[in-house]
């Protein structure tokens, strides 16, 4: 099966902007103590396909940049992802 280029590019751009924003809005919440989301939520957009927006949210943020396992987690998630990734290319490639 080919994943349509197009749509993929699509899809990733608008999971990272959302994960881009969820973790504003949890950090915009932390500061106002008020309800948090779930360190499980903000996994889960990582985990399907949001890492970039994640990364980049806890950088500029400076959003859970101390928190562990948190942070033992979304990168472990990136490093699965990029795996995956060179994975894919090295079976498309391969002559």
């Amino acid at each position: 099966m080919i994943i349509n280029a197009k749509l993929l590019f699509i899809y990733l751009l608008v999971i990272n902007a959302v994960a881009y924003f969820v973790f504003y809005l949890d950090k915009q919440a932390a500061k106002a103590d008020r309800g948090r989301i779930s360190e499980k939520s903000l996994l889960m957009l990582a985990f399907i396909g949001g890492t970039f927006g994640a990364v980049y949210a806890q950088q500029t943020l400076r959003h859970k940049t101390h928190k562990q396992p948190f942070r033992f987690f979304l990168y472990a998630i990136a490093v699965l992802q990029f795996l995956l990734v060179v994975l894919g290319l090295v079976l498309v490639l391969k002559p």
